[in-house]
């Protein structure tokens, strides 16, 4: 039975780390605020009091964390009870820039090094239908296999070097999509308030053309009930806008659309909406969100 270590139990990580335990896999999780990962323990999983005692005898190790600075900070915490084979999956969204350091990191202690993020928002984790992007040795995919069809529908391999960062470059690319589309669904229904009219005219046009879809009927319907309980943070999508930018501008590539996105993040987290669900970013329309 493949034993993992769990290290952070946030809004995504914590339904992750159910359905490892949930396929029969042995978890040991770890969290900086140990409340979180404390239900955990309802479903079998062992809550650690520090990253070196979760680590401690896991096969593989997964981080799921808020950026690379947190993600250095917990394995530099668990060296202690790190040894050489273990199999590190960091299935965090870290950008580029922060991928060599954490591969050096895992070199340095002997572990086989998975750049792993996963494609994908809190209902995809609690239902384990991400889509996780990886990239790293071929030995490595059978220690993983298990741990990737727990937590997700499908896995993307895209190369045997996970300190390439090929899999944390698509995930930019991916993610560049979902948030720019927020954005926009969130600005036509603040339109048209502005203008006058119900905002859910607007849905009434789209709904059943071409430019339908799920997530346009997702974001449209929270919207316009108020419901913006988190999916994914308006603070982690300004985060992800600033990692966005900077890729593009290391390839010399114009991103007009994330960048204005990003913007309108920054006033909804002004606002006071940083902790609400991205499509908050509709109340960065108005001059008192």
């Amino acid at each position: 039975m493949t034993s993992v270590a769990f290290l952070g139990t946030g809004l995504m990580g914590a339904p992750m780390a159910r359905n490892l335990v949930k396929s029969g896999l042995r978890v040991t999780a770890w969290n900086r605020t140990r409340d979180k990962a404390e239900p955990l323990e309802a479903y079998g999983a062992v809550v650690a009091g520090s990253p070196a005692e979760a680590v401690e005898g896991a096969d593989v190790i997964v981080t799921m964390l808020s950026d690379g600075d947190a993600v250095r900070a917990a394995m530099t915490a668990a060296a202690p009870g790190l040894r050489p084979g273990q199999v590190w999956a960091q299935m965090s969204t870290v950008g580029i820039d922060a991928i060599g350091g954490l591969a050096a990191l895992a070199g340095e202690h002997g572990l086989t090094f998975v750049d792993a993020p996963v494609q994908g928002t809190k209902q995809p984790a609690e239902q384990g239908k991400l889509i996780i992007l990886a990239a790293g040795p071929q030995s490595a995919q059978q220690a993983l296999e298990p741990v990737f069809a727990a937590v997700g529908q499908r896995t993307l391999w895209l190369g045997e070097s996970g300190a390439d960062g090929t899999a944390s470059k698509l995930k930019l690319a991916a993610v560049s999509y979902a948030i720019s589309l927020t954005a926009v669904i969130a600005e036509s229904l603040a339109l048209a308030k502005g203008l006058g009219l119900d905002p859910d005219l607007v849905r009434q046009v789209i709904s059943g053309g071409p430019l339908d879809n799920a997530y346009f009927q997702a974001k449209s319907k929270a919207i316009m009930e108020g419901d913006f309980t988190p999916s994914f943070t308006v603070s982690n999508a300004e985060k992800d806008t600033l990692l966005i930018t900077r890729a593009g501008e290391a390839a010399g590539v114009r991103l007009n659309v994330v960048e204005a996105a990003g913007e309108r993040f920054r006033r909804a987290e002004a606002q006071g909406h940083g902790d609400e669900d991205m499509a908050a970013t509709y109340f960065a329309s108005f001059d008192k969100g």
